[in-house]
């Protein structure tokens, strides 16, 4: 298996979390992004829309989109599952999911963009607008899941899924973007925070 991707996308990342949770490994394939290599034939080639992350199996079976790729390694490998078994629970975990990339990841991006990528591409003017407008729409989605997370230990139950895969990345970036405080106002997000970061899946991406 491959995944060719870059080490600080947020959504390569959720397919190299799938896989270490899983307890396999796939040939990671660099897409250097700074570089543009994203953009270029022999990438669009893997994923039309010139993003990353793209899979590849060991038969050639193809895949592009990051949701798409985890559901496949959930299915298709050994290890313990990652969707719950039980149709509440299920559908749970997928309202999760589209919870996090509907309203927390679009909101989380405009700070993590304005706060850190934008300094560590080269500076610029933060936009505190921006920075505000975002918190806010973060503080929203964590009023809403922290009562959740104060019921049970993970997004979707008592075990770890599709969903937190899908929400980590974004939320690692929050604090080299300065948000420590923003998640700590929010004891029950900040505790499922502590209890999914020190995981060794995720350790294990982050190379920590």
């Amino acid at each position: 298996m491959k995944v060719y991707g870059h080490p600080g996308s947020i959504y390569t990342r959720m397919v190299l979390a799938t896989l270490a949770e899983k307890g396999h490994e796939a040939e990671f394939v660099l897409v250097d992004l700074p570089t543009g290599a994203h953009k270029l034939p022999e990438h669009l080639a893997r994923h039309p829309f010139g993003v990353v992350p793209a899979f590849e199996d060991n038969d050639g079976f193809s895949l592009y989109e990051s949701q798409a790729i985890i559901r496949y390694l959930d299915r298709k490998l050994e290890g313990p599952s990652l969707v719950p078994s039980q149709p509440r629970a299920c559908a749970v975990m997928e309202q999760s999911i589209s919870v996090g990339l509907n309203y927390f990841a679009p909101n989380a991006f405009k700070v993590i963009w304005e706060k850190f990528l934008k300094q560590f591409m080269g500076g610029g003017v933060v936009d505190e607008a921006v920075v505000m407008a975002g918190r806010q729409g973060m503080e929203k989605v964590f009023a809403l899941i922290d009562p959740t997370l104060a019921r049970q230990p993970f997004l979707a139950g008592d075990a770890v899924s599709l969903a937190d895969v899908t929400w980590m990345p974004f939320m690692a970036y929050l604090f080299p973007a300065g948000e420590e405080d923003t998640v700590a106002r929010y004891k029950n997000v900040a505790a499922w925070w502590e209890r999914t970061s020190s995981r060794p899946a995720w350790r294990k991406v982050t190379g920590e």
